[in-house]
């Protein structure tokens, strides 16, 4: 491609010290391409919860005012003092968004690994690609088939790679089963279809008979309703049926993830031919991956000893796993592009829609089922 502008329409976000956050659009210089980098032309890329955490940060969105700046739009709110704490490390500073998305290559470095790609589509990985064009290294680039909809390559990384994590960690650290929260969001739908087809034994948790019923329409066995009165002893059952003593966590602040570790520990204990003052021996791991709510993990502790309550990302995770498991993940997500890691979304914006109020209320009340994509240059 040739006559490409002279500058890139850029979404930033900026926490200033005078207690307000700037998102903004800015037309910033076209990057020009090292030797092993490639311009991508930017076609279609996801809102993820990992996105609104930078993108929003802890600013009270409900004082929300739009303006504009050289013809572009700008939003503004305001920072609680605790917000300010919390966001301490990255005042006066503007930062690109956008952990992912799919594109054309249309200019490339001098390298031949860089020139292959040349007018290839691409998914991409490695933030600031809520922009219309993005320059980053071939090995941020992840070639797709030719005639692949920029829409079905958007979400290759975040959601897909991540379900594939949550069945991965499961085999490595010796458990046969996995408790899932949130269940019915596009990642819990990949990880249905997964484990259906690997045949893992897969625990939904979802908060609502409507949520149930859609996962139950693709094919997931055990679901749970944790809105209804026999949650607990639901979620016991499934428990004991599936022997799953590993989770993921997508909703982080609560009593869910105290819950799910004492249901575990309640299906050990029906397996148990002994008592102990101690609980059972079954080893429970619990792993927080989101924050769909942001009050503090409450845990009764009623589950024994033998428990475990960490953190989980995609990047260590695969840094941990090495280059031959990651390659192979990667090379399941391109060849069930379109089925097993199929994302659905609800709405199409523009990267200046996307600094709508209306459109900002929309995805950033993260509703399961109301998945966003940003068109920049489509």
């Amino acid at each position: 491609m040739t006559d490409l502008p002279a500058t890139n329409t850029t979404m930033l976000t900026l926490a200033k010290d005078d207690g307000t956050l700037e998102v903004s659009l800015a037309a910033l210089p076209m990057p020009e391409p090292k030797d092993h980098e490639v311009l991508v032309r930017v076609q279609a890329t996801p809102i993820n919860p990992s996105d609104l955490g930078l993108l929003f940060g802890a600013a009270d969105m409900s004082t929300a005012r739009a303006t504009t700046r050289d013809g572009l739009p700008v939003v503004t709110a305001d920072i609680p003092a605790a917000g300010m704490r919390a966001m301490g490390g990255r005042l006066n500073e503007a930062m690109p968004i956008g952990n992912e998305g799919c594109g054309v290559v249309v200019k490339a470095g001098a390298s031949p690994e860089a020139q292959a790609l040349m007018g290839k589509t691409v998914a991409l990985l490695g933030g600031s690609i809520y922009a219309e064009y993005r320059c980053l290294p071939v090995q941020m680039c992840m070639p797709l088939p030719d005639g692949t909809d920029p829409k079905d390559g958007a979400s290759c990384f975040v959601n897909p790679l991540t379900s594939l994590a949550f069945a991965e960690t499961m085999k490595m650290e010796g458990h046969s089963a996995i408790v899932h929260t949130a269940a019915a969001s596009n990642l819990g739908q990949m990880l249905v279809k997964i484990c259906a087809k690997d045949g893992i034994p897969l625990v939904n948790i979802v908060r609502s008979a409507a949520q149930a019923d859609l996962l139950k329409g693709i094919g997931a066995v055990h679901v749970v309703d944790s809105s209804a009165e026999s949650f607990m002893a639901d979620l016991t059952d499934a428990l004991v049926e599936t022997g799953a003593t590993i989770g993921f966590d997508a909703i982080g602040g609560g009593k869910l993830a105290g819950q799910i570790l004492a249901c575990m520990e309640s299906a050990a204990v029906k397996r148990m031919t002994t008592y102990s003052r101690y609980g059972s021996d079954t080893f429970k791991q619990l792993y927080i991956y989101g924050a769909l709510d942001v009050g503090p993990t409450i845990l009764n502790r009623s589950f024994g000893f033998s428990w475990n309550l960490g953190g989980f990302l995609l990047t260590p995770f695969l840094a941990k796993a090495g280059a031959e498991t990651a390659a192979r993940m990667r090379a399941r997500v391109v060849a069930e592009l379109t089925t097993t890691f199929k994302s659905h979304y609800s709405h199409e914006v523009t990267l200046a829609e996307a600094l709508n109020l209306d459109v900002i209320a929309g995805y950033n009340a993260k509703r399961t089922g109301e998945k966003y994509l940003i068109r920049p240059t489509a």
